[in-house]
């Protein structure tokens, strides 16, 4: 050992002796080894946070830093203890070689290493031992060669990317989260002290393992750190009595399922994400104490988004990220299910966008047949006549696939597809059962959907990552459409023990009780829930209202105090009694009922599909064929022209968009055409 040491300081005078050119020669002819170390892909939250990583190709964990990520204190003391002339050095300190080998002289064993920074990084980056002096003088010109291509900083960062740490931990920032669980920004004295004690022995310092040799390692660098008026003696014996950790932290795990969808779509070093950390990990805790008490497969997603901008805040793909009786593997965020009633708000929204109904119209309630489909309330019971916001609230089926008839599965489809949604039918054409969930769709799908609801009826495209917007927003429904939406949902009579705070939701449970499920939205966020088992088994007793309804009520509780308030009604929504409703929108009649020669009408001008240019000042002319006068207009929804009894009429200077118009004659017939009203 003292031959090696004795050998590496003559090299060092011989290099003074070379003479500069020759010395320079010789450094400059170095083959330097790759100076980018693989770093961990990282998965940040909005904030920065992060969510998840994954180890280097090795099986290594080396997280990506920079020096100003790091506690100030840990580079002080750092310096201090192992090189103090770091910044002043050429990669190699001649004095401290000559210091090593005196004290190893005296004491009959190696004290002080004598190696600089920049040497314990040459050695780092070719992982070569120090056994021999071949290798000591190896890492000696590589030192010197590293000193003329890297600034002092870029070497100590590449000090804190590799320094080990242990088994499979390199760097600093994988070293302060196993230790500490967090990162090394805020460093307590003690914790910087521990982590610039480990790299010398990485394996027999471990607090967890060896307790006083790492107590002991931890010591010394506060006593050096005394030594050189880094510390009072006051601050150093405080840190010497804090305690070790006495366990390795788990490196963040959360969002994983969308984590890993993420890097697989998009390979890259760092994925910045909209979600939030602590919401991400609130409704991680809130996922698993829902299963918790269930069956062991019982298994629940949640999703939150901000409806106003797309952002997801928080993915929960299920209770637990495991290989478990639950599958906790799979992302049931994703996952192919039967939305059960989820669907019926959209179905209602399409009725009040073409003036087939009001949130105050009279709607039947009754058993009925189409064809071989006679669909049934869940109850079994039937409640005749009751209104439109009623049937809703209650999600009665029979109303529903009525209206569904009258506006066409294919037109609900449109809308689905027109939401972002990518909605799989069993086999052939829509049938009236996609009203009660005879559709496959995802979690994610929905919330596409209740999104839109949310936001006036435009939808911003749902997206996770940050800056990826996914497209301009489309409009799904007519504001007015929406807001009858909004102010409906928002009275459902909340789950037991849950506040009467005016959250608008909805519920749905699949056939054989396989689904259970909950969407709502306030004034800013939309949260959805799914409970059941990932094989699709069913579940008996559950329930959208009394499983899935309270735990979105407690997650709502977790993003805020107090919800967001709903918007007012938008212009155009008709805010009044039945009775103050014009005649057509008093009741529902349905085509299946048909009067006695009676012929429907039908819009003559504009037609449908068209493109019309506003033109201020002159008349926006309206105009229909057959029918029984009088007739009530709507547009986009809401009344424009009540009980006229002439087939032309003038609705005004509308406002430039895309237009709903609907006429209903005194029979409770309608037309409706699709047009879009540009500025020229």
């Amino acid at each position: 050992m003292r031959v090696r040491w004795l050998i590496a300081l003559v090299a060092a005078l011989w290099l003074g002796a070379l003479g500069r050119d020759r010395a320079d020669a010789w450094i400059d002819a170095t083959v330097l080894p790759p100076l980018v170390p693989a770093t961990s892909v990282e998965v940040l939250d909005r904030n920065g946070t992060l969510l998840r990583a994954y180890t280097v190709e090795d099986g290594r964990w080396r997280l990506p830093v920079t020096l100003a990520e790091v506690d100030p204190e840990f580079i002080e003391l750092l310096l201090t203890y192992e090189d103090r002339r770091f910044y002043e050095h050429s990669g190699v300190d001649p004095r401290s070689l000559g210091r090593a080998f005196l004290q190893a002289l005296r004491n009959g064993r190696i004290v002080s290493g004598g190696s600089t920074i920049t040497m314990q990084v040459a050695r780092l980056l070719e992982d070569s031992g120090t056994g021999s002096w071949r290798g000591k003088l190896r890492q000696m010109r590589l030192a010197l060669a590293l000193e003329r291509q890297l600034s002092k900083d870029e070497i100590l960062t590449l000090y804190l990317h590799l320094a080990p740490y242990g088994g499979n931990i390199e760097g600093i920032r994988a070293a302060s989260f196993t230790w500490f669980g967090h990162e090394p920004q805020n460093l307590t004295t003690a914790e910087a002290a521990l982590l610039v004690a480990l790299p010398q022995s990485p394996n027999y310092r471990r607090p967890d393992r060896y307790p006083e040799t790492a107590l002991a390692a931890r010591g010394r660098v506060l006593q050096r750190a005394v030594r050189f008026d880094m510390l009072e003696e006051d601050e150093a014996a405080w840190a010497n009595r804090a305690p070790l950790p006495g366990t390795r932290h788990d490196f963040p795990l959360l969002a994983p399922h969308l984590a890993d969808r993420i890097i697989a779509e998009r390979p890259a070093a760092q994925h910045h994400l909209t979600l939030d950390a602590e919401l991400q990990a609130a409704m991680e805790r809130l996922a698993a104490q829902a299963v918790r008490g269930q069956s062991d497969q019982m298994n629940a997603a949640i999703m939150v988004m901000d409806h106003a901008t797309g952002e997801v805040l928080a993915s929960v793909g299920s209770a637990g990220y495991s290989d478990n009786p639950l599958q906790g593997f799979n992302d049931m965020t994703q996952a192919l299910r039967s939305p059960g009633s989820t669907l019926k708000p959209l179905i209602y929204g399409l009725g009040f966008e073409a003036g087939l109904i009001h949130p105050e119209t009279m709607i039947q309630d009754r058993p009925v047949r189409f064809g071989s489909y006679a669909p049934q309330n869940f109850d079994n019971q039937f409640r005749g006549e009751i209104s439109v916001a009623r049937a809703l609230q209650f999600s009665l089926n029979t109303p529903v696939v009525s209206l569904l008839e009258e506006i066409g599965p294919a037109e609900m489809m449109n809308r689905m597809r027109r939401a972002g949604m990518q909605p799989e039918l069993p086999a052939g054409q829509p049938g009236l059962a996609v009203a009660l969930g005879g559709v496959g769709t995802t979690m994610e799908d929905l919330m596409r959907l209740y999104g839109a609801i949310a936001s006036g009826g435009g939808s911003v495209p749902l997206h996770y990552r940050q800056g990826d917007r996914g497209g301009a927003p489309v409009q799904v429904l007519s504001p007015v459409a929406a807001w009858y939406l909004g102010d409906i949902l928002s009275g459902v009579a909340p789950p037991a023990n849950a506040p009467r705070n005016g959250l608008a939701y909805k519920t749905g449970t699949s056939y054989g009780h396989r689904d259970a499920w909950a969407f709502g939205f306030d004034g800013a966020h939309v949260v959805g829930i799914w409970l059941g088992r990932a094989d699709g088994a069913s579940v008996p007793g559950a329930f959208g209202a009394d499983l899935a309804a309270p735990l979105l009520f407690e997650a709502f509780a977790r993003i805020a105090p107090n919800l967001t308030p709903l918007p007012p009604p938008p212009p155009g929504a008709l805010t009044v009694p039945l009775s103050e409703l014009p005649q057509p929108l008093r009741r529902f009649a349905p085509r299946t009922e048909p009067v006695a020669n009676a012929v429907a009408p039908r819009i003559a001008f504009p037609p449908d599909g068209a493109t019309l240019a506003r033109q201020s000042g002159l008349p926006f002319l309206a105009r229909v064929e057959r029918g029984t006068p009088p007739f009530t207009w709507l547009w986009n929804g809401a009344p424009a022209r009540i009980a006229s009894h002439d087939r032309q009429v003038d609705l005004g200077n509308p406002d430039p968009g895309f237009v709903d118009l609907t006429v209903i004659d005194a029979r409770g017939q309608s037309a409706s055409v699709f047009l879009e009203i540009v500025t020229p």
